[in-house]
């Protein structure tokens, strides 16, 4: 079965589709070797990882596609695209859209905040006219050539001009042909049950957005499910979570003068190789190379054996 709709099945589903964010390749395993049926980029992750900076609009359009195209290539399941704004008018999401199919994504992030964009969780957001971003749905839908490509309209109206133009939006959008509806920095629980009740029923699949230390209060995922969400995000988690954990282990080295003692924060050398698949590596140098060749590098096709076994 095509990504795509694999994806666009998983938002149909009666059960919540839980998406954890990738800030690069490693994260994107690892989040998929945990049993998640897809992945989501994270912009916020891609702006901390690529540049050391917070998410306030400085990547730009290549560099995200490139990290994107990458990822892709290093998992299995379905993966959504973070495209900003677009990158521009509806010209500009047309390419958008595009190059992220092209790229072997199975859907993409299109939000109708103003360039330079910034984190949904951030103060100082603004939007552009609905009109003009019913126009970039209409031209996004337009632009796929698979229409199982989700296309995922998110509204940050809330922050500036409250929970009845979300909804306002989040039905015009739907109409302009968005399969999925991305709801953006509710700030209770009241509001995610407002958002739900107003648009479930009009059969409009909605996302919530669970980011850790963010605006809108978390909710287990089962509590979302029960509302009639159909996604869920959790884009930052995984990039806090391995800030922490390599902050841990260096302190933790800086403190001791030695690294002897982190088998406790660290995974062991044969099985990250396992994880970042040098197994597989094996399986083709055992392939293509020459018996020579492989006498050559291993000593004999028995050492060779013993070598992806141990993960060396």
């Amino acid at each position: 079965m095509k990504k795509t709709t694999q994806l666009k099945e998983l938002i149909s589903a009666d059960e919540i589709l839980v998406m954890p964010g990738a800030y690069d390749c490693l994260s994107a395993i690892m989040i998929q070797n945990a049993g998640f049926k897809a992945v989501q980029m994270s912009g916020y992750g891609f702006a901390a990882c690529l540049l050391g900076q917070p998410d306030c609009g400085l990547l730009t359009f290549t560099e995200v596609l490139n990290h994107t195209r990458n990822i892709v290539r290093a998992v299995d399941i379905p993966v959504m695209a973070d495209g900003d704004t677009g990158y521009g008018n509806v010209v500009n999401v047309v390419r958008t859209v595009q190059e992220f199919e092209e790229a072997g994504c199975a859907g993409v992030n299109l939000e109708d905040q103003v360039w330079p964009k910034r984190c949904g969780h951030m103060s100082g957001k603004e939007v552009i006219p609905m009109d003009e971003m019913v126009a970039k749905i209409r031209a996004a839908a337009w632009a796929r050539k698979d229409q199982d490509f989700v296309i995922n309209a998110r509204t940050d109206a809330r922050q500036k001009y409250g929970p009845e133009e979300v909804v306002r939006r989040a039905k015009a959008y739907w109409e302009a042909g968005a399969d999925l509806i991305f709801l953006e920095a509710p700030q209770s629980q009241e509001e995610l049950s407002y958002y739900a009740s107003q648009l479930v029923p009009l059969g409009i699949r909605i996302s919530a957005n669970m980011l850790d230390g963010g605006r809108t209060p978390l909710s287990t995922f089962k509590e979302l499910e029960a509302l009639g969400y159909s996604r869920c995000s959790v884009p930052v988690m995984p990039t806090y979570a391995a800030a922490m954990g390599l902050k841990k282990a260096l302190e933790k080295m800086m403190e001791d003068g030695h690294n002897q003692n982190l088998d406790d924060l660290i995974i062991p050398f044969s099985d990250f190789n396992k994880l970042i698949g040098l197994p597989e590596i094996r399986d083709l140098e055992e392939r293509f190379l020459t018996d020579s060749a492989i006498e050559q590098k291993y000593g004999s096709k028995e050492q060779l054996e013993i070598e992806r076994n141990q993960g060396h």
